[in-house]
């Protein structure tokens, strides 16, 4: 018996020290406002920016006009944050890796974005960007107000209108 609760601490142990941690994961920290650690933050933003970036690709595929133009932006956008955030992990001030696939999550949402068809995938999409957007804003928002790093504590505040102004445009294209 000890061994396998040994052996249960040890895979709980490793498994937390490739994830973000159980507050962050959970919605614990943004029930209470409280900041993501800096490793969270840039697993978070980065797979957040992956996500948008992946499933607005399908987008310029499938969606109509409005939505595509919408894509279009959120790509050239993201793609941007994707590239700041690099930089600042590159110029040795902020330590912390992105994430390098889709999240098991997010690989989930753009499989059942693809099977979608019309009007059905356009409100679909644009449901998603409401959802990514205000967890964004959310991430962001924290992050800037008291986050540990003052480098990405400054490029989080700065990047927040961006996403604040994602966020509305989404929200505008869901009414």
């Amino acid at each position: 018996m000890k061994k396998i609760l040994l052996a249960s601490v040890f895979v709980m142990t490793a498994t937390s020290a490739f994830a973000q941690s159980a507050t962050e994961s959970t919605g614990v920290n943004s029930a209470l406002g409280v900041a993501p650690k800096t490793e969270d933050f840039i697993l978070q933003a980065s797979a957040s920016d992956m996500f948008e970036i992946e499933s607005s690709k399908l987008a310029l595929q499938k969606g109509d006009e409005t939505t595509k133009a919408f894509a279009q932006q959120m790509i050239t956008d993201h793609e941007k944050t994707s590239a700041e955030l690099k930089a600042l992990l590159a110029g040795g001030k902020v330590q912390g890796n992105p994430v390098t696939a889709l999240t098991e999550d997010h690989k989930e949402e753009v499989d059942e974005l693809a099977k979608l068809e019309g009007a059905e995938f356009n409100e679909e999409y644009i449901d998603d960007q409401v959802e990514a957007h205000e967890d964004a804003v959310d991430l962001f928002k924290r992050y800037a107000e008291e986050g540990e790093n003052a480098e990405l504590k400054a490029w989080a505040a700065k990047t927040l209108p961006a996403l604040e102004h994602h966020y509305k445009m989404a929200q505008d294209l869901d009414n």
